[in-house]
């Protein structure tokens, strides 16, 4: 009995630690690190996709909007127009380039995803009135701004 008490204890000790490993993989495109502490990083696991830092960088004059389509129950399509920055998913993790970088996108204070391109397909929202808040990143993951201000959008949008 004390055996497989000890085998079950180790068992559950080892396979938690391979899904935490496995799971931090889930968000990272093919060939992202989420090694943060190369970065000199600590990471925010705030919801899902999370890597917000919080930082500040001053780029170039850019700007976002945001076009929402509805597309079934709990899930919109997402159109995002930056301008003043290109995306740019193959320098993700890397240093900071002026002028191009990514964009983090929240619904109801809860980062849903990082988008690399305009357009994204967010499901499993809970139906009704939402705030959206989409903003720029650079590679590195801070968001950009413009004289001290971030640059992003938040609309009150509703979740069929």
């Amino acid at each position: 009995m004390k055996a497989n008490l000890a085998l079950l204890i180790i068992g559950l000790f080892f396979g938690t630690g391979a899904g935490f490993l496995v799971g931090q993989q889930v968000d990272a495109p093919e060939g992202h690190s989420h090694d943060h502490a190369a970065h000199g990083e600590a990471h925010d696991d705030a919801g899902p996709m999370a890597h917000d830092h919080g930082m500040l960088i001053e780029g170039p004059a850019a700007s976002v909007s945001v076009a929402v389509t509805p597309d079934g129950p709990g899930a919109i399509n997402l159109r995002v127009l930056p301008e003043g920055m290109r995306f740019a998913p193959g320098s993700v993790n890397g240093e900071h380039v002026p002028g191009e970088g990514h964009a983090h996108v929240y619904v109801n204070g809860v980062k849903e995803a990082r988008i690399y391109g305009e357009w994204i397909h967010l499901s499993g929202l809970e139906s009704g009135p939402a705030t959206l808040r989409v903003t720029l990143n650079v590679n590195s993951h801070e968001q950009l701004a413009n004289n001290g201000q971030p640059v992003e959008v938040t609309q009150d949008i509703t979740i069929p």
